[in-house]
Parts: C-alpha cells; structure tokens; sequence
C-alpha cells in the first residue's frame, strides 16, 4: 500500500496506563472499557492484550461482547446498556456475560432468564437522568434479582460531572450515592476522572476507559501522567509556494499574510480527522510543530510549515499522538479527545506494536 497515512496503536503504552492507573487503588477492582471499538484502538487486540492485566472488561451493548467472545477472550465482560431484548439476556447467561439492570422490562425478563446469570450489576439513577432506576428502589430491586437465582448482585451509577469534584451536581450525586449504597465493597462509582480525583463515595470497583488509553481529561487537578496509545501518521505529498494575499483550501477561509510555504497531507475527515479543525491546529512535522491552515478535506489537509526547518516530500508528520495529543487537536476543533478516537474510519491502515 503506498498511501502513509497509518493509525499506531501501541499497546504497551495501554500496559504502562493500566499499571500507572492501578498503582493507588489496590483495594479496587479494575475495569477496562473497550466500548466503541476500544474507543478506535480495536477492541479484539486490545482486549486479548490486557486480558491478564485487569479483573474484567466492559462493552456498551451486547453484539460488541459477543464479539470478543468469539475472539476467545475468557475475561468478565460488563454490557453497560444491558439487554436490548430478552433473547440478549439469554445470550448473556450462556456466554458468561454480566447485564446492567436499568429498567423494569430488563427486570421482568430476569424473572425467567436470571438463574442462568453468574452476575448482573444494578444501575441507579444518583441524578445524571440517562439510565438508572430511581435510587429510592434500590433495595427491592436488589432482593429481587437475588431471588431470581442471579449469582451475584452490584450497585452502579455514573457521575456527570466527575472531573468537576466540586461541582453542584457531583456533591448531589455523591450524597446521593452515599445515602443509597452504604456497604461500597460490591459497588461501582468511578470512571476515569472519579478515579484520577479519588473522589469520595469510594467503589468497589472502578470503570476506566479514555484514561486507558491515555487521554488526558480536561481539568483534572491531580492527573496523573499518561501514554497515548494511539498515533495518527502521514506524509507531505506536496509542497507549494504561496504568496502573500492568496488564499488555500475550501472557500479561502486562510489567506496567506506573507510568503508562505504550504505542505499537502494525504489525510481528512474521511479517515476522521476532524472536519472542524480550525485554522492554527497543531501538526507534528519532523518533529516541529505547525498550524494547519485552510478548510479539512475529505482526504487532504493543508499545514502552513514555512517556518520548519528540513521540509521535504515525504517527510513525516503527526496528526496526533504525543506531540500534538489528541486533546490538543480536540480543543482546537470543538469537540473531545472520546470523539477523536471513536471516530476513525476503517480506511486507515491500522498498525499495532508492542
């Protein structure tokens, strides 16, 4: 294949986040989320991979689970929307799935199909209003899934606002939380930010998975340092003078202010570079750093790199990875790091090292 545009995944860098994560939370249970594809580091090789390193996985709905089954990973594996209909919890009892409870109709069918379940987890409603039955039930519908011959019982909820610990909302969940679940040793609370800040209202289990695979969340006081796993590569394909006063791109949204040096990248929003990239992002070229300029294409960008030095055809560039990070890239396109990640398109030739 000729063209260089190429996603990295780097796997030991996945490891090393897993160990530097896991270090101040030994009395915790780890799971690693792998929804959404390994949120686009490929969720087969990334799970085969940690498999050893963590004490269960977590997907968002039942087909990626199944999909991991039959890539022969053994771990727990969490479904975090639950059941879709009662053939999936089904399917949940015989492949060794753990459901997320969250309404009465998934409760219904747990009448039937629960004897056949080693575990599911209860989500409770502390105040994000997605999912959840109202914390008020909690206790009931605990005892009822016990009594359906369920295996084994857990408490979760999820904060909306966890890299905020002082935030309004976060307090009022955490209250919430405190008053509704007071024995945490079967309970899930954390996600990556609550982990970060070890917040109180301590869980038994913690829910890691943009922190995983070293995406920073933004404002976290007390984050530690992270690898990124990932690393979008291409090449300069071509190199044209533009003058002063001329513009590049879509709609001539830049105008060059002087003579400028302009690079063509074989790489846009057809292999999920953000569309919404402003002009002045930071590309990596031969390990300087460059503003984009000009509207994103779908298979080309365009990066203002008159002042690079050693600028060549061919030379490297890094749309992301340690220099610039994703979330770099992210803020200067309205959006976040997860979309980035989640977003990139088979198209892109996937490389994995470890």
């Amino acid at each position: 294949m000729s063209r260089t545009t190429t996603v990295h995944i780097d796997l030991a860098a996945i490891s090393e986040n897993i160990h530097t994560l896991r270090a101040p939370l030994a009395a915790h249970r780890f799971m690693a989320v792998v929804k959404a594809d390994a949120y686009g580091h490929g969720a087969v090789r990334v799970a085969q991979h940690i498999e050893p390193m963590v004490d269960a996985l977590a997907v968002a709905f039942t087909e990626e689970a199944v999909a991991l089954r039959e890539a022969g990973v053994s771990a727990p594996i969490l479904i975090l929307e639950g059941p879709h209909t009662a053939s999936d919890l089904a399917l949940a009892g015989k492949l060794d799935f753990w459901p997320v409870i969250h309404s009465d109709e998934q409760l219904e069918w747990c009448k039937t199909l629960g004897a056949e379940l080693s575990q599911a987890w209860i989500k409770l409603d502390t105040g994000m209003h997605r999912l959840g039955f109202a914390v008020e039930r909690y206790a009931d519908i605990y005892d009822a899934l016990l009594s359906y011959g369920i295996g084994e019982v857990t408490a979760m909820s999820h904060l909306a606002s966890a890299e905020e610990p002082d935030d309004a909302l976060t307090r009022a969940q955490l209250r919430t939380w405190d008053e509704t679940v007071p024995d945490r040793s079967n309970t899930s609370l954390h996600n990556s930010a609550a982990t970060q800040h070890a917040l109180s209202g301590p869980s038994g289990w913690v829910r890691v998975g943009y922190a995983l695979y070293g995406g920073q969340v933004k404002g976290l006081q007390n984050a530690v340092s992270l690898r990124p796993a990932m690393r979008l590569s291409s090449s300069i394909i071509a190199l044209r003078d533009v003058r002063t006063g001329e513009s590049v791109g879509y709609g001539g949204r830049w105008t060059a202010q002087r003579d400028s040096v302009i690079a063509t990248l074989p790489v846009g929003y057809g292999d999920g570079y953000p569309w919404g990239a402003a002009d002045g992002t930071p590309v990596g070229i031969n390990g300087e750093i460059a503003p984009l300029v000009g509207r994103v294409s779908m298979d080309m960008v365009t990066v203002d790199v008159t002042d690079c030095s050693n600028v060549s055809l061919g030379g490297l560039a890094i749309l992301w990875g340690d220099q610039p990070t994703i979330d770099d890239v992210a803020a200067h396109s309205g959006t976040i790091g997860y979309e980035l990640m989640a977003r990139l398109t088979q198209r892109t030739t996937r490389v994995y090292h470890t």
